[in-house]
């Protein structure tokens, strides 16, 4: 501030001396040159930046600076200084510039510098001076900046997912070019719309309430499997994974979303299911899938009260057709009446193959006389259409119909299947070719013409008298043909000593606990074979099929352990196979009972390996040494290649686990050559040897 005193000049003065300290002190570089172009003034912080010293600098001009080749090498930034005051001289306009120069420490800076012209009345260039401003961190943030939009924007074009950028109002703002080629739109086309426009109808609900929890702030992001429309109208399954982006203030700003075309995944998927739940001969409900659905009514006839009937359908004397015919006739034959279920069957009713020659068909409306109808005019239409050709003779096919009405108290699908099965077999006990009914309360009422005993009784006695019978399958080695093992399956005889086939009673004894004594008879048999010399070679040994309710029985093994000491034979001879369902049903119980099971040298084998659709995880859990391939993946397997994939994949991890494979329903040398070219290492079936009566099978072995 100027003393009272002070002079216009002396105030001039002051004023000068302030604004040389303020410049003096500024981090600013700070130069000034005079008309001639020589500097007059150049502050410290130019002096250690520009490295020049002040000395050195003021005086002269840039182009004498710049003419020093010495100098100019060793500040090579006077050239661009030089540039700039020529330019600023030639157009008398401020000039805005980046160089690049060295810093305090000798490192490099980039300072940008503002040259401008002080111009005096008559316009001509009195002073020059620049003012500059060290830049460094901001251009590398700047280009670190451009880098990642650079990167950003490569990974965007070049992504192979459809990615796009939408609006906060639903509309496309950027897409990609793999997305213009998963929807059939060009990048205009779809700039033009929105993601609603693009879904199918019944799936844009659902997307608009996940992006509505978004905005909301429950959520910022969501993976949704749904439907697009392509533009030539093909419905392509597609997964999108979503997320919210937000501005610098936090707010929600654009949607980003990752598009996966899923068809061909959601298609195997849809044909795993299929696999899983149909008969790949006949395309019908299997018995796993139907009896789910019977369940199901089942609660629901519980719950709601009498609610429709169940038909289980028979045909009479397949065996022969096989047996005269072959295998392939006999296919035809249940091809031909899978087709004509299939047509006379209302769109709600169902229809499934049990097995074999055995068919269910669930009637979810019908009354005790429209079941009855339905019945007998299957009964009839079988007979009347259903022809397979011997020679050049027809043959004709008739079947066994047995009909239970559904009412509450059944404990499940299965106890009405069982029912049903009941009836089938009075029908064919009174002559085949015919429908019986089984009324509520006629579970335990006879299904043959003799004495009226329960079937319960019936298994009681022929327990006591003795009128069970070991049939025996022979499984083969595929490398050679040699016969390894035998399968044990049982047969139960009549009154009248006929065989009656394990359908008719083995629901009942498992349904009533009659299996756990049915399975011990069975092993006592098989271990008395054994100390007979039936299996005296190699690997020879007998396999039993074993109920999951026996897997329950805690003195089972010593059971078996003391039956095997008798004998005096090893439990290497013995293999139980134990269904995959039936393990899956308790894990862990079927886990102990293997390794108790092992402990006594017995091995162990899980029977319709695949049936149960979940299997990998137990492979991990479940001690076993065979795994037997479903019949269901290998009848077809010649034509059917998900069939083929499932048998190689499973092979594949025996093999690894160093276990052997069985393949079940072996009906052609075709099939057999096929599965040994997978590396299949076991066979059974109807090609292989049928089952025959134990004692003519294993007095030949």
């Amino acid at each position: 501030m100027p003393r009272n005193g002070f002079n216009r000049l002396d105030a001039m003065a002051y004023e000068f001396s302030l604004l040389k300290q303020l410049c003096e002190n500024v981090p600013l570089y700070i130069t000034l040159r005079d008309r001639s172009g020589r500097y007059v003034m150049a502050n410290s912080y130019a002096s250690v930046n520009g490295v020049i010293p002040r000395t050195e600098l003021l005086g002269k001009t840039t182009a004498e600076l710049a003419a020093d080749t010495e100098r100019l090498d060793r500040y090579p930034h006077l050239g661009e200084f030089l540039k700039a005051d020529q330019e600023v001289e030639r157009t008398r306009a401020p000039l805005r510039c980046d160089i690049a120069m060295p810093g305090e420490h000798g490192e490099d800076r980039v300072f940008q510098f503002f040259t401008y012209p002080v111009l005096d009345d008559a316009g001509e260039i009195d002073a020059i001076g620049r003012v500059g401003v060290d830049v460094t961190a901001e251009r590398e943030g700047e280009r670190e900046l451009a880098e990642a939009r650079s990167l950003s924007a490569a990974a965007f074009e070049r992504s192979p997912l459809g990615v796009s950028i939408t609006s906060l109002d639903g509309r496309f703002v950027r897409v990609n070019q793999a997305l213009c080629r998963l929807l059939g739109y060009s990048e205009e086309e779809l700039l033009e719309r929105g993601p609603a426009e693009i879904s199918h109808p019944d799936d844009v609900e659902e997307s608009e309430q996940l992006v509505a929890e978004m905005l909301a702030g429950e959520r910022d992001e969501f993976q949704l499997d749904k439907r697009h429309i392509r533009a030539d109208g093909v419905v392509l399954w597609v997964s999108v994974h979503a997320t919210l982006l937000r501005d610098s203030d936090g707010r929600p700003h654009r949607f980003m979303a990752q598009v996966i075309d899923i068809s061909e995944r959601r298609e195997l998927e849809r044909r795993l299911r299929h696999l899983a739940d149909h008969d790949p001969l006949t395309g019908l409900l299997n018995r796993r899938a139907f009896e789910a659905l019977l369940d199901r009514h089942v609660t629901y006839v519980d719950r709601y009260g009498p609610r429709g009937a169940l038909l289980v359908i028979d045909l009479d004397h397949l065996k022969l057709v096989n047996d005269t015919l072959g295998h392939s006739a006999g296919d035809e034959l249940i091809i031909a009446v899978a087709q004509l279920l299939g047509q006379k069957m209302r769109a709600s009713d169902t229809v499934a193959r049990l097995a074999g020659d055995e068919f269910a068909v669930l009637l979810p409306e019908a009354d005790a006389n429209a079941a009855r109808h339905v019945a007998e005019e299957m009964v009839r239409e079988i007979s009347d259409h259903v022809v397979v050709l011997s020679g050049d003779l027809p043959r004709r096919v008739t079947a066994s119909v047995g009909v239970t009405l559904l009412r509450p108290g059944l404990a499940s699908g299965k106890e009405a299947l069982v029912n049903a099965d009941l009836a089938m077999y009075e029908a064919k006990q009174s002559g085949r070719d015919q429908a019986a009914v089984l009324h509520p309360g006629d579970v335990r009422r006879s299904v043959s013409n003799g004495p009226r005993v329960g079937w319960i009784d019936r298994i009681q006695i022929a327990l006591a008298e003795d009128r069970f019978r070991l049939y025996a399958q022979p499984v083969v080695e595929l490398a050679n043909g040699r016969v390894r093992t035998h399968e044990l399956l049982v047969r139960m005889l009549d009154e009248e000593g006929d065989p009656i086939p394990p359908g008719a009673f083995i629901y009942i004894a498992e349904r009533y606990d009659l299996i756990q004594r049915l399975d011990r008879w069975v092993i006592s048999e098989a271990i008395k074979l054994l100390g007979e010399g039936a299996a005296p070679d190699g690997e020879g040994a007998l396999a039993i099929n074993l109920s999951g309710k026996s897997l329950a029985d805690e003195e089972l093994p010593s059971f078996i352990e003391a039956e095997l000491r008798k004998a005096g034979v090893s439990g290497s001879s013995l293999i139980f196979e134990v269904t995959e369902t039936a393990a899956i049903a308790n894990i862990e119980v079927a886990r102990a009972f293997a390794n108790r099971l092992l402990a006594l040298g017995c091995r162990f084998a899980l029977d319709d390996f695949g049936a149960g659709f979940g299997s990998f995880y137990y492979l991990k859990h479940i001690p076993f040494d065979y795994l037997k391939i479903d019949g269901e993946f290998v009848t077809r397997c010649l034509e059917n290649q998900t069939d083929q994939l499932v048998i190689q994949a499973l092979v594949g991890i025996s093999k690894g686990m160093n276990k052997k494979t069985v393949a079940e329903g072996v009906e052609s040398q075709a099939t057999a050559d096929f599965l040994a070219g997978c590396g299949v290492d076991l066979a059974q079936g109807y090609h292989v040897g049928e089952p025959l009566p134990s004692g003519e099978v294993l007095a030949r072995s």
